[in-house]
């Protein structure tokens, strides 16, 4: 038979071990962020980050090939703005929770890059229209999905 201190100890053990709380009862994760200073979809995609829980660092350049360059984003998956996250690369308007997952799973990788500004990514916003994108995750010029987010 259960008692309640040892029910109660249970429950709040099952609710702590919620990736939300979890989350939330960790420090802000922070991120460094290399944009150009005439973008405006940039500063949307940094609000993103804030409002999950990001601390944000922005760097402002001219030069966002040489940021990409130095950081080995692949060609083919480049895009406006580039972040640096706990080792990881993060190119693009990646979504949090995407970012979030990256760092739960811990994966041996370069980072996650959406290619391109596809409508409706985060920071993308434009109306009710939203185009699918694949997150991809990278290691030197191996690629695989991440995530699909449909339109």
């Amino acid at each position: 038979m259960i008692d309640r201190r040892m029910f109660a100890a249970t429950m709040a053990a099952c609710l702590l071990s919620t990736p939300a709380l979890a989350a939330a009862r960790q420090t802000p994760v922070r991120a460094q962020v290399f944009r150009s200073p005439d973008c405006g979809c940039c500063g949307a995609w940094i609000a993103h980050l804030e409002a999950h829980g990001f601390v944000v660092d922005v760097v402002m350049t001219e030069d966002m090939e040489a940021v990409k360059d130095r950081h080995g984003v692949p060609a083919s998956l480049r895009s406006c703005h580039t972040g640096l996250i706990e080792g990881y690369v993060i190119e693009g308007h990646v979504p949090a929770a995407d970012i979030h997952s990256l760092l739960e799973q811990h994966p041996q990788a370069g980072g996650i890059a959406v290619p391109g500004m596809p409508v409706g990514s985060p920071g993308m916003e434009m109306g009710d229209h939203r185009d699918p994108f694949d997150v991809i995750l990278w290691t030197g010029s191996q690629t695989r999905v991440f995530s699909s987010h449909q339109g």
